[in-house]
């Protein structure tokens, strides 16, 4: 019976792919010319025929079935001028995408007035309002840019904006201004933090080829969250695709510190290609409780049975590190039913593996001068699975998507510290992440004025787990000799030495309603937008600091012991002996659950006063609460209980067809995670600093001045100037705290902050040297952004610093490219350069003065060559190709540059590799 089933629906495919081969389709989007609003209702018919449809409730229009050749279509609505559009050219097998605009018909009597126009304008007068007609100030890339970048992911994507870079490989600065002052949305819906011990949210996690755009919105509306300065990044992943289609993907890439040398690492199992543990590296589910350990109620039997259930293969693997992995399945599917109704559906499957090495990573602060290995094994699997249903003046989506990453790291250290001690040291460290969004979201037109309300329901599930990271150093003194054997650090209990379990799970529940009414003011369309959504999060974030301590007065052998390799150090034979005495070393208010729920409501205005001004203002007010609780029963509740209102207007002066000026004022703020508040304590193996919370952080306020000029050469080129104010007080960033002469960090609110920029942009095609086809096919473009910021800091220590740039933001950021396409689009070329200003990784203590990250130049680069009839494409990518270093110091001769022959101090130095990869995409 399934095999006839198989049989039957495998027929039915084949049927409808041979139908769609012998007809094409003509599928887009029609909107108002000035405002960019989608229009519902307009008629779309082709010309001396009966076929033909109205735009649905996102003004999309299909029309399938269409024998091949040259069509002219008819597009009609009441009060805009009628449009009627020739050769319009439909190829079978395929979907013409025609996106039109319409103007208003104003006073004159035009009801029976149709215009004329040619299929390759319109698409052009298209693009032109679509790049001048959105609200805000605002940047973004779409999903055709992304393709022709060497991008894996969202992260990589960001680089590209103008006045966006990225930290670590995958934390979004805008303007200057660090991830905490960033937010992020998926699909219409706010993203979660997914850092246990910071508020940042990790682009890498989601894979490029899902993204149907990215705009970073950098002025606000009053229909955004309030909680962003720098930037609002939103994410639109991909619903109804235009036709049918079955894609896939393979690549393999090349590190060059990496790739076919030795890889160290822990035990490997196979479920770490697939990105799930197997899960014996977890805590046992009978382990002893923290409060049993401390108050010694465990007996010696029962301690060495909980030992045995702890993973002890502490043996160093050596293997040779293979070549990057990437695979990608997606299929799209679309029917147009009966009654204008359309169904669409893609799913689609991503997975990437991947082995680095970070050799001879250079450390030094103060107390101790280290040189790492690091090796991680990641592996990050993708899902996305979205689904759209269109019917009258309705359309109801459901967008899907899971991510799930596991980095599997091993650190091996030698060095000193306190200026008279050997050090050798190991760290085996499983991170696992997933993230869970589901979004239900319906769009509704009412009455026959184009009035639309819109809702959504949306669920996010954030978990990010430690199962066993396992750490042990082995000591001499120095003095000693280099023939003296190494003592393993077992007879005293530290974090630096113990095994720490993590878990965090974060459920966020949102909803939001939003209703919308055109209507006229001063003779002009205008539209009134009212709204309101609400956000419930809930985190658990749980913590243990598992140690194993030798006591020497009980213990004959302990010299022995504390000299065996790490590989026998902890062996089945030592604990049956119940040599090891165990110990916790987590607080009670390093475990803590949290809630917060925000309440929002705005209303907000789109006036079009004139032919050229337009004005979208308004006001947005949030209730916000916050509950967070440690397992410190000694510690008071950490409660927040706030309304804020934030208003909010923008300007827009149409100069010319191809040109605006704008100009906005918001006010927004920055609230303390979570993390930022608890008083719990990290420990950072890497660094040897803590990272503990402050209960008494307050809400950021800032007021943002913006103004920009930008004007349109042609379809699709750019030519922008951006000047921009912010004022902050009570800004949140982190701190070193180095009493102890560590690099411990906190965080704290400082008095008052002042950042001013300015910010260029160009994208223009070098047509304007000549007419040849390569100067046409050929663009440049490069966006550079100038920022100071100016720090006070509070007065309740001495710190080194009264005033200083804000932490994480830089002073400049450069990107630029050259993309061209030639043989008839077949072969295509992108080259990439990205380069950012030093920036302040920490703020300075009251010992140490600020710890800076030096620039570094990145160049990436793409050729692409399409083949078997430009349905695959083969592209070679190289990412980083200068390789230049990693590096953060002590600016010690106050020269704004590092040196390495002046009296500048290395905190952490190292190159990362150069990446080379090649891949084949196809498209059925």
């Amino acid at each position: 019976m399934n095999l006839k089933k198989a049989l039957t629906t495998l027929l039915f495919v084949v049927l409808c792919a041979t139908v769609f081969a012998q007809t094409g389709k003509i599928s887009g989007k029609v909107s108002d010319k000035k405002s960019g609003e989608t229009l519902i209702g307009v008629t779309v018919k082709i010309k001396g025929t009966t076929t033909g449809m109205a735009t649905d409730v996102d003004g999309r229009y299909s029309l399938p079935g269409l024998a091949a050749g040259k069509y002219t279509l008819v597009f009609q609505y009441v009060g805009y001028k009628g449009k009627e559009i020739s050769d319009v050219i439909v190829t079978a097998g395929k979907t013409t995408v025609f996106d039109l605009v319409l103007d208003e018909a104003g006073g004159e009597n035009l009801s029976e007035v149709v215009i004329q126009g040619s299929f390759k304008k319109e698409s052009i007068n298209a693009l032109y309002a679509q790049q001048k007609n959105s609200a805000s100030i605002s940047d973004g890339i779409s999903s055709e840019a992304i393709r022709r970048s060497p991008d894996r992911n969202t992260s990589d994507v960001l680089k590209r904006v103008s006045g966006a870079t990225i930290q670590d490989n995958k934390f979004v600065v805008i303007r200057g201004l660090s991830d905490r002052y960033n937010t992020a949305l998926l699909d219409g819906a706010s993203l979660p933090s997914t850092e246990p011990n910071r508020k940042a949210f990790s682009f890498d996690i989601v894979p490029s080829n899902l993204v149907d755009n990215l705009i970073i919105s950098k002025t606000a509306t009053p229909d955004l969250p309030g909680d962003f300065t720098g930037g609002a990044v939103q994410i639109q992943t991909k619903d109804i695709p235009e036709q049918n289609f079955i894609s896939f993907g393979v690549g393999t890439g090349y590190n060059s510190v990496a790739t076919f040398n030795n890889f160290q690492s822990g035990p490997r199992t196979a479920g770490d290609f697939l990105g799930y543990s197997d899960g014996k590296r977890n805590l046992a589910d009978n382990f002893p409780t923290r409060n049993k350990i401390v108050a010694g109620t465990v007996t010696p039997a029962q301690q060495i049975a909980a030992l045995k259930t702890l993973p002890q293969d502490w043996n160093i693997y050596n293997n040779s590190a293979l070549p990057t992995q990437n695979y990608q399945f997606t299929i799209g599917r679309v029917k147009d039913l009966s009654d204008n109704k359309r169904f669409g559906a893609i799913a689609s499957l991503t997975y990437r593996n991947s082995q680095t090495v970070n050799k001879d990573l250079y450390r030094n602060y103060n107390t101790y001068d280290y040189i790492d290995n690091q090796y991680k094994f990641s592996t990050n699997v993708g899902a996305l699975a979205n689904f759209a249903y269109n019917y009258g003046g309705s359309k109801i989506t459901f967008k899907n998507i899971y991510n799930k990453s596991l980095d599997d790291q091993y650190l091996y250290r030698e060095g000193t510290y306190s200026q008279n001690n050997d050090l050798r040291y190991y760290a085996f460290d499983l991170m696992e992440k997933s993230l869970l969004k589901s979004t239900l979201e319906g769009t509704h037109k009412l009455g026959d004025n184009n009035a639309k309300i819109n809702w959504s329901a949306a669920y996010s599930n954030i978990k990010n787990d430690q199962p066993d990271q396992r750490k042990i150093s082995y000591n001499r003194q120095i003095s000693s000799g280099p023939d003296a054997p190494f003592t393993a650090a077992i007879f005293n209990q530290g974090k630096e030495n113990a095994r720490l379990t993590t878990k965090l799970n974060e459920d966020i529940f949102s909803g939001s309603v939003n209703y919308t009414l055109p209507l006229n003011m001063f003779q002009k369309a205008s539209t009134f937008k009212v709204g309101a959504n609400s956000q419930y999060r809930v985190r658990d974030f749980y913590s243990r600091f598992i140690t194993l301590s030798l006591d020497p007065t009980k213990v004959a052998d302990f010299e022995a012991i504390s000299q065996r390799p790490v590989q026998t150090l902890f062996s089945q034979t030592l604990i049956n002996r119940g040599v090891y005495q165990l110990g916790d070393l987590a607080l009670p208010s390093d475990t803590y659950n949290g809630t917060s729920f925000i309440n929002a409501a705005y209303a907000m205005l789109d006036n079009k006063l004139g032919e050229k001004f337009r004005v979208v203002w308004g006001v947005r007010a949030e209730q916000f609460n916050l509950d967070l609780k440690t397992a410190d029963a000694t510690l008071a509740p950490i409660v927040r209980d706030e309304l804020k209102v934030l208003p909010s207007v923008n300007f827009t002066y149409s100069l010319t067809e191809k040109s605006n000026l704008r100009a906005s004022y918001y006010r927004s703020l920055a609230r303390p995670e979570f993390r930022e508040l608890a008083p719990s304590s990290y420990y950072d193996y890497e660094f040897s600093s803590s990272y503990s919370g402050n209960p008494n952080l307050k809400t950021t306020d800032v007021d943002n001045l913006d103004i920009r000029y930008e004007i349109y050469p042609e379809a699709g080129q750019i030519l922008s100037v951006s000047g921009f104010y912010k004022r902050f007080r009570n800004a949140i960033e982190g701190v070193l705290n180095d009493e102890q002469s560590l690099p411990n960090t906190s965080y704290f609110n400082s008095k008052n902050a002042n950042v001013y920029g300015v910010e260029l942009e160009l994208r223009k095609s070098l047509d304007f040297l000549g007419e040849s086809t390569f100067l046409k096919s050929t663009s440049i473009y490069s966006n550079v952004t100038l920022v100071k910021s100016v720090v006070t800091n509070p007065t309740d220590r001495p710190y080194i610093d009264k005033k200083r740039p804000m932490v994480g933001q830089a002073p400049y950021v450069v990107n630029a490219g050259i993309q061209s396409a030639f043989l008839e689009n077949k072969l295509s070329f992108n080259a990439l350069y990205n380069r950012i200003g030093r920036r302040i990784n920490k703020a300075s203590g009251i010992l140490f003065p600020s710890i800076w990250e030096a620039p570094r130049n990145v160049v990436d680069l793409q050729i692409g060559y399409k083949v078997l009839k430009s349905k695959g494409e083969v592209k070679f990518n190289a990412g980083d190709i200068l390789n230049d270093n990693i590096l953060f110091y002590w600016d010690r001769d106050n020269s704004k540059n590092y040196s390495a022959n002046s009296t500048d101090e290395t905190i952490s130095r190292y190159k990362p590799g150069s990446n080379y990869s090649l891949s084949f995409s196809y498209t059925f």
